[in-house]
């Protein structure tokens, strides 16, 4: 079955590729270009740079705070194919701007452009693959498969990374902007709505998926949402916000809220790394495009074997909440070590606890999908997107300044890696809570319940 399943769900897998080698590809050369585009002579440490990153991550994460939500409740009523074409066609216009020319104004012209876009698709595609995941696999296999997934947009990243080192800066975004337009067009022709039902018709009853899964949703959950309130017979009525929908998911299960929790510190962690570390890398050492495209390059070989061998072992051997834990303990020494990194080579060198970045999202994935049955993935993953959007909403009014201030010749004492001291100590939260979640000795019986559904209402 796992052989089958990895057979049919090559297409998401494409299309996850396609749109991975986008956006991969794009990052090593977003520095240089936004600096040479809004910042005067040579300046390696031009602080508006720095603040226009971070009000692009503001906005962009307020939008996407708001629409993840709509989206993974929307792709539960109306199939997840149908999500996915807005996002994928509204990603090739911006790219397709700075193919074209990168003097100020059409930096801006892209720079607006690229923020309200991505206030609807920034994570989306993500998203909703995780989402047709859980839908299309059940039980213990779907933390591999969210492994296998985030494996997928590992590889990618390494094919962008070796494309960028040889391309120029203008062929970069004009790549970027083709390969979006193919996983577009690839999307749409091959990508099936739901593969096989295999799953919901082994009891042999003949009844519709709605009916298998009001009755996961009411008996078989490994921590029951409903069982304060076994009077309901749906849990999310379509009179209900999409909002209101994420709340009543949330709030009765432990386990979700402490998953989101620290989803939150993992992607506020990320989202203000991402930034300021390659800011603080080119004001240190002078890294440029090249550079960049190096160390990602060998961020992503490292990442992609972690999430394709190492995970779906790690987790087959000491449970997903020890690899969740685990995961962010090596962010944590990567992060407090790169904070003091007094040598180019160092950041090469902290790459061997990649693997500890590449555990956590996957695991939190398969936390909480386990949390309810499989017609409520979109919801689950929905809530998880809208976490990790709030987080990135949050971080650059931290990190942007932080950044900013101790990159510049005001800072208050010399130390220019300390917002990335700041990332370690928030990783070191996300760790703590990490501890809390219970691992699920009696998970299985979800896979049973969606498996054998007649069993599960005798």
């Amino acid at each position: 079955m796992e052989e089958f399943r990895l057979g049919e769900l090559r297409h998401i897998l494409m299309t996850v590729f396609l749109s991975g080698f986008a956006e991969y590809l794009l990052r090593p050369v977003m520095t240089d270009v936004t600096v040479a585009a809004v910042c005067s002579g040579l300046n390696d440490s031009c602080p508006l740079a720095v603040y226009l990153t971070g009000v692009q991550q503001v906005t962009v994460g307020l939008g996407t705070m708001i629409m993840m939500p709509v989206i993974g409740n929307l792709s539960d009523r109306y199939g997840i194919k149908a999500l996915l074409t807005l996002p994928m066609c509204l990603s090739i216009l911006p790219p397709a701007i700075l193919g074209y020319r990168r003097n100020t104004n059409f930096f801006y012209a892209f720079y607006i452009i690229k923020t309200l876009f991505d206030m609807v698709c920034q994570g989306t595609i993500d998203c909703l693959a995780n989402a047709y995941v859980a839908k299309n696999v059940h039980g213990t296999k779907r933390i591999s498969m969210f492994g296998i997934l985030a494996g997928v947009s590992s590889i990618s990243g390494v094919c962008a990374s070796l494309s960028a080192r040889f391309l120029s800066i203008s062929s970069t975004f004009q790549v970027a902007a083709i390969s979006l337009f193919i996983g577009l067009v690839y999307m749409r022709v091959f990508l099936k709505e739901r593969l096989q039902d295999v799953d919901e018709d082994d009891s042999g009853d003949g009844r519709s998926h709605q009916e298998v899964h009001v009755g996961e949703d009411l008996k078989m959950l490994v921590e029951p949402i409903l069982r304060d309130t076994p009077t309901k017979t749906h849990v999310f009525n379509t009179k209900y916000s999409s909002l209101k929908d994420m709340v009543s998911l949330i709030k009765n299960s432990t386990i979700l809220i402490q998953a989101l929790v620290v989803t939150f510190f993992a992607t506020f962690s990320e989202s203000g790394r991402g930034s300021a570390l390659m800011y603080f890398l080119k004001a240190r050492f002078g890294f440029n495009k090249n550079d960049f495209a190096e160390l990602f390059l060998l961020v992503t070989i490292i990442g992609s074997i972690s999430q394709l061998f190492i995970l779906p072992i790690l987790v087959s051997a000491i449970g997903e909440r020890k690899v969740l834990s685990t995961g962010l303990l090596m962010e944590f020494f990567n992060a407090a070590c790169l904070s003091v990194a007094w040598s180019p080579w160092v950041p090469y060198a902290m790459t061997l606890l990649v693997p500890g970045a590449m555990f956590v999202m996957p695991s939190v994935c398969g936390i909480a999908s386990r949390q309810v049955g499989s017609g409520e993935q979109g919801k689950v993953q929905g809530c998880i997107s809208g976490v990790r959007a709030f987080a990135q909403v949050v971080a650059p009014f931290v990190y942007s300044p932080l950044t900013a201030l101790f990159l510049s010749e005001k800072a208050p004492f010399y130390f220019p890696g300390f917002s990335i001291l700041c990332i370690a100590i928030s990783l070191m939260i996300g760790f703590l809570q990490s501890l809390l979640i219970k691992d699920h000795p009696s998970s299985p019986l979800v896979n049973i319940a969606i498996n054998n559904p007649s069993k599960a209402e005798a």
